[in-house]
């Protein structure tokens, strides 16, 4: 019987785990702190080690730093909860896998990758990584799954009336963010919260990642750079400008290793350029698009409230964008699919995202939060089309307050975001 906590909200994940289970020896669920990590796990594991358990002053973690067998001795599966507080379980668990070939003995959850020299082996064809991030849309119960990425790969979507979207509540989905814990949360609590999150984060984790004592006013100001510049393509040299305005205390390589750091806790997610096949490679932008993991973070980072967003609507859109490209990557990867983006150097032309199925087959999605802006991005979906010689499946237009699910004559569908599912 699984651990299953009280109240526990089905996560798009959750297929994912039961068939890794069944196919590895070990899974390790890596996302930020806070995503669901450890309650999900739950909902697999029939015994579970805690290893930043205060209540017992760290027992666990102390007979895992002796000997890692002293913990991997429970019920199968067996979770290990924040296991890069002792790194060589890693090495101790693909061993376990290797003892006697069982499969779903152990589930590993990380919020940090870590830094060390201990760990010998990759752990490849015995422990499956996978991602985990926060609640998308679907997820949390604010988009009814009308429609799916599925059925816009198959041609399957039917015209539907889906009703009228409020720009606040849209605003609302933006500051509260995908947290499971903010779900229920007024605005007011949920940005307090996601302050007190960043808070943490700079206090603590900054540091105890890899020991080294880092400059917190240097993150923060590298965490206000990142945030001005959330849903944009914009290099790390544009970020040390940024952020030397400021102070010039902060070398181009302290920069890069701070943002280093916000990786490896899982709090960027940098959305990769897209490799269409053209008659000029040189012609392809390479840079990546910078994102924050959760569109909230933006708002704690920089205090935005819904009054604030209103009085900047350009501002909101390229936060409507991130809350829209954080689904979808949630999406596509329960197909173990990826997400990119586009940019043609010669033209300029920019498609906001490109949703690809491990098969090759992909979907070009332009993201607009206003109806008004609905003819430019079908324009611009047009022109992709005709300059990629591999054809999508699928072009579309996520928007955050069109009224339905409609595909138009030339094609192209036009969906709410809130009417989105895997």
């Amino acid at each position: 019987m699984s651990l299953t906590k009280k109240g526990y909200r089905d996560r798009i994940i959750d297929k994912k785990i039961e068939k890794s289970l069944r196919i590895f020896g070990a899974i390790s669920i890596e996302g930020p702190k806070w995503c669901g990590k450890t309650w999900t796990s739950l909902n697999h594991a029939n015994s579970v080690v805690y290893l930043n358990n205060v209540s017992n002053n760290f027992n666990e973690r102390r007979l895992a730093e002796m000997n890692v067998d002293l913990i991997l001795n429970k019920e199968y599966p067996e979770l290990i909860d924040e296991w890069q507080e002792v790194p060589a379980i890693w090495d101790g668990i693909r061993f376990k896998c290797d003892e006697d070939k069982q499969k779903g003995k152990y589930i590993l959850t990380g919020s940090a990758t870590p830094v060390t020299k201990d760990i010998h082996h990759s752990g490849a064809g015995r422990i499956c990584r996978m991602k985990m991030y926060t609640m998308s849309l679907f997820e949390s119960g604010d988009s009814s799954g009308e429609v799916s990425l599925k059925d816009l790969f198959e041609n399957n979507v039917k015209d539907k009336m889906t009703g009228k979207v409020d720009l606040k509540r849209l605003i609302y989905l933006i500051i509260r963010g995908g947290w499971p814990q903010s779900i229920e949360m007024n605005e007011e609590d949920a940005l307090e919260i996601t302050q007190s999150y960043v808070n943490d984060i700079l206090k603590f984790d900054i540091s105890s990642i890899d020991g080294v004592s880092r400059d917190i006013n240097k993150m923060r100001m590298i965490l206000r750079s990142l945030a001005r510049n959330e849903s944009t393509i914009v290099n790390n040299n544009t970020i040390i400008k940024d952020v030397n305005e400021s102070s010039n205390l902060a070398s181009p390589n302290t920069v890069l290793e701070y943002i280093d750091v916000l990786e490896k806790l899982h709090l960027i997610e940098n959305q990769t350029a897209f490799g269409i096949n053209l008659r000029s490679s040189s012609r392809v932008g390479k840079s990546a698009k910078r994102h924050f993991t959760d569109p909230s973070l933006v708002c704690g980072i920089l205090g935005l409230t819904s009054e604030s967003l209103l009085n900047d609507v350009n501002y909101l859109g390229f936060l409507f964008e991130s809350l829209c490209e954080r689904d979808l990557r949630i999406y596509i990867e329960s197909y173990n699919g990826n997400l990119y983006h586009f940019r043609d150097n010669t033209t300029g032309l920019e498609i906001d995202s490109i949703v690809e199925m491990n098969n090759g087959d992909y979907g070009a999605i332009e993201i607009k939060l206003g109806t008004d802006k609905i003819e430019e991005a079908a324009e611009n979906l047009l022109k992709f089309n005709k300059l990629a010689k591999k054809k999508p499946k699928f072009l579309c237009i996520i928007s955050g307050l069109h009224e339905a699910i409609v595909k138009r004559p030339d094609g192209i569908y036009v969906i709410p975001i809130t009417a989105l599912k895997p």
